[in-house]
């Protein structure tokens, strides 16, 4: 771990919350590119487009459960780091860094022989159809050999970042992201390989990332000692990214229920929908997440140095930041959704029935500022529980059972199917808010105390 952190504790809040977010934010929209751009050139492939961009939306589930075991050890790694940083312990700051690592190795190659293995009956289970198990299994065959480097950029990236280097942990990211669009259309287009060509590219960025992550952390030596893993060490930091795991587990979980209702109610062009709004999806949280992400280490560090002022500032901050963002995305959603729908599809009947689903799926987008401005808070101040409690809730109580209810409550059962996500989520920011005033305040009465 690097030294000399103090100006997380020292410099204004607005200043330093600025200055660490917009890295985070560039990072996360050019992660965004990073996870779409596949996308929006497989919706382009002449003749089969729509069938190939279908077939890798159902990949998505699978992604996202990769990329939620590398949130496991991360999400609850990074801050932990931080808050020992703030003690001025960061010997065990040091353990955290080398056990999450060793960690994310282990899963990594786990992970790779389970989608080897089981990955055809896995896409089947997710919703792809006869039409598109092709597509879909050419492009995670491929996909499943780079799960190593999925793992340690994303997971390795946030201890960048927990650091306060954001603009190495946005370098990072652009470094990918520039390779995956540049190698994308010579593979797809230019080699003739299609999705596989797709997937091939995702994997060597990664590679490519994964190797400016690991140089730059690895630039102060760590003991070989630290890469051991130990119970006491490991255990805390997952127990603390089990909210995040969740959160993104449960988005592959989740996105298994939809593809499987929409396929039965309203067939492939119904699936091949809801990998557009997925991906509109992005251009929301993923800032939203990079806004967050900045303040993470100001609201650890100062937590850890008792700082109960600056931690309660940088909350005020960050809320009002990303319920701003929150409301104008939403009003351009609403305003002109056949223009984020074109972006991943030239098919004019795909864009036809995507459009008016936009606005329905992204209904409760304007709330959703406070739901990530308060889950990030949580993970910041070390609160595992609390933030399990609302992931839960959101994914598993709310939304989940509302993709199989709602269909039956309207006329047209593939919008109901789609009425499920904003219902679910201005319940759940409701939920989160009232959770979140009772527990802030007691976390903020324990470092007064």
């Amino acid at each position: 771990m690097q030294d000399n952190r103090n100006f997380l504790g020292t410099e204004p809040i607005g200043k330093l919350l600025l200055k660490l977010s917009i890295p985070t934010v560039i990072a996360q929209l050019i992660n965004m590119l990073y996870n779409i751009v596949d996308r929006i050139y497989i919706g382009h492939i002449p003749g089969e487009g729509s069938l190939a961009l279908t077939g890798v939306g159902v990949c998505m589930p699978i992604i996202m459960i990769v990329s939620a075991f590398a949130a496991l050890v991360s999400s609850g790694g990074a801050p932990r780091a931080s808050i020992y940083m703030g003690k001025q312990d960061n010997d065990s700051a040091e353990q955290i860094l080398g056990n999450c690592f060793s960690l994310q190795i282990v899963v990594s190659l786990f992970l790779t022989v389970i989608l080897l293995i089981f990955g055809k009956n896995l896409l089947l289970a997710f919703g792809a159809s006869e039409n598109t198990i092709g597509y879909a299994t050419d492009y995670m065959r491929i996909y499943a050999f780079g799960t190593l480097f999925v793992q340690l950029t994303l997971g390795m990236n946030a201890f960048v970042t927990a650091q306060g280097f954001t603009k190495i942990s946005m370098l990072s990211v652009l470094i990918g992201a520039i390779c995956n669009i540049v190698l994308d259309p010579v593979f797809i287009f230019g080699f003739h390989m299609g999705v596989k060509g797709a997937a091939l590219a995702t994997v060597l960025s990664q590679a490519i990332s994964t190797i400016w992550v690991v140089l730059f952390l690895c630039g102060r030596k760590t003991q070989k000692a630290c890469l051991l893993l130990k119970a006491k060490v490991i255990v805390p930091c997952v127990m603390l990214g089990l909210a995040a795991f969740i959160m993104q587990a449960s988005e592959s979980v989740v996105s298994v229920c939809f593809n499987s209702s929409l396929l039965r109610y309203g067939g492939d062009i119904a699936v091949g929908a809801m990998t557009i709004l997925t991906s509109v999806m992005q251009f929301a949280m993923l800032p939203l997440q990079g806004i967050a992400q900045g303040s993470q280490p100001v609201s650890s560090y100062n937590y850890g140095a008792r700082n109960a002022d600056r931690v309660k500032k940088t909350f005020r901050l960050l809320l009002i930041t990303c319920l701003t963002y929150s409301v104008l995305l939403w009003a351009a959603v609403e305003l002109i959704p056949g223009a984020f729908v074109s972006i991943f599809t030239s098919d004019a009947a795909l864009v036809s029935f995507t459009a008016p689903m936009l606005r329905v799926y992204l209904g409760g987008l304007f709330l959703f500022g406070i739901q990530i401005a308060c889950q990030m808070t949580f993970t910041s101040l070390g609160k595992a529980v609390n933030s399990i409690v609302v992931a839960v809730v959101r994914k598993f109580v709310l939304l989940i059972p509302l993709i199989y209810i709602m269909p039956h409550l309207v006329s047209n059962k593939t919008v109901g199917v789609y009425m499920a996500e904003p219902i679910a989520d201005i319940i759940a920011v409701l939920f989160t808010s009232v959770l979140f005033a009772v527990q802030f305040k007691k976390a903020l009465a324990e470092i007064q105390s």
